[in-house]
């Protein structure tokens, strides 16, 4: 999904609405009124209800996220632990948001919509990151940052340490597992290349 330019400033007006009114139609009618927009916009704008709305927020922190990662230097792992405590550091102030958001993806019913939105966000981290695989990793990749990801945004949203201290260090933690991981496959693969017979040897 891209976010336009009209609906990142109807989002923008909406997201100080949300720890009040949830994402409800009253919060997006309080920032259409906030913008000088007639009510009668809502429908055309967001006509999903909730979930367009929250796809969209999430949608806007990704393009805003990956516009921003400029310049980062270090190796891979270092430029997505960059790219998730930048993307942190510019919703800090919509913790409150995204905690509704949270709660109401959690619903059973709403599954495939959190899934979705996951998976576009870990591809935005890896692409901001100038992760480059096309093999088997790619995919391997996007579904560890994936279970890394959720779990560091949720130890974020109660965190109170200065400009998140400890939400870091837990994403740190997580991320020298991941990199743990991917040297035993890549030893694995090399031996089992080592292994491999030959195309054409003899049986």
């Amino acid at each position: 999904m891209q976010v336009d330019n009209e609906t990142a400033k109807v989002l923008d007006a909406l997201v100080p609405h949300v720890p009040f009114d949830g994402w409800t139609s009253k919060a997006l009618l309080a920032a259409l009124a906030a913008l000088g927009r007639a009510p009668e916009e809502a429908g055309l704008i967001f006509n999903g209800g909730a979930g367009e709305m929250i796809e969209a927020y999430f949608a806007l922190a990704d393009q805003r996220m990956i516009e921003a990662a400029q310049g980062l230097e270090g190796g891979l792992t270092a430029r997505v632990r960059a790219v998730v405590a930048l993307r942190l550091a510019q919703t800090e102030g919509d913790k409150e948001a995204i905690r509704r958001a949270l709660s109401w993806l959690a619903l059973p019913s709403q599954a495939p919509r959190m899934a979705c939105i996951t998976a576009a966000t870990v591809d935005a981290i890896w692409y901001a990151a100038g992760d480059k695989s096309a093999d088997f990793s790619w995919y391997t990749k996007r579904a560890s940052l994936g279970a890394i990801y959720l779990a560091t945004l949720l130890y974020w949203l109660s965190d109170t340490s200065p400009e998140n201290e400890r939400t870091l260090a837990f994403l740190d933690r997580r991320l020298a597992g991941i990199g743990r991981i991917a040297r035993l496959r890549h030893g694995l693969t090399k031996r089992l290349g080592v292994m491999r017979p030959r195309r054409g040897a003899a049986a």
